[in-house]
């Protein structure tokens, strides 16, 4: 099988996370400078085997966009452009940055780590492919 790469995008800095080869595992990749994204995005699809790229679609509570999807539908279109042979989707990413502040405060990490926006976005990318797994019944 392949992998999926989930995306938690920025308007600075971007979280990523990525399944093992059987899409049953989440795990957080790495968080990239939003400008570094494109090319990030390409060389690690170089290097692994990715079928879908998962992009969390940040939605208000009355089901509206928000404000960081006219950011967000350039990026998606060139993804599709740039990537014509992956599965390139949207996944609702409510909620996500609240998870990650639970989740890292679960996890006893400090609250100087808590404060570390990076992590914040890797742990919300791996929250979005989580949930989307989940909903692929991958799980």
């Amino acid at each position: 099988m392949s992998r999926v790469l989930a995306i938690d995008y920025g308007q600075k800095r971007t979280g990523l996370a990525v399944t093992d080869n059987l899409q049953m595992i989440a795990n957080g990749l790495t968080t990239v400078e939003t400008k570094e994204l494109e090319k990030f995005i390409a060389d690690y699809v170089a290097k692994e085997e990715v079928s879908t790229i998962v992009v969390g679609k940040p939605t208000q509570m009355n089901g509206e966009n928000s404000e960081n999807m006219k950011r967000i539908e350039p990026f998606f279109n060139r993804l599709k452009k740039l990537f014509p042979d992956k599965e390139i989707i949207y996944y609702d990413e409510r909620f996500t940055s609240v998870l990650a502040h639970q989740a890292m405060l679960q996890s006893g990490i400090s609250k100087k780590a808590r404060q570390n926006k990076a992590l914040v976005d890797k742990i919300s990318a791996t929250i979005i492919l989580e949930d989307y797994l989940q909903s692929k019944n991958k799980w």
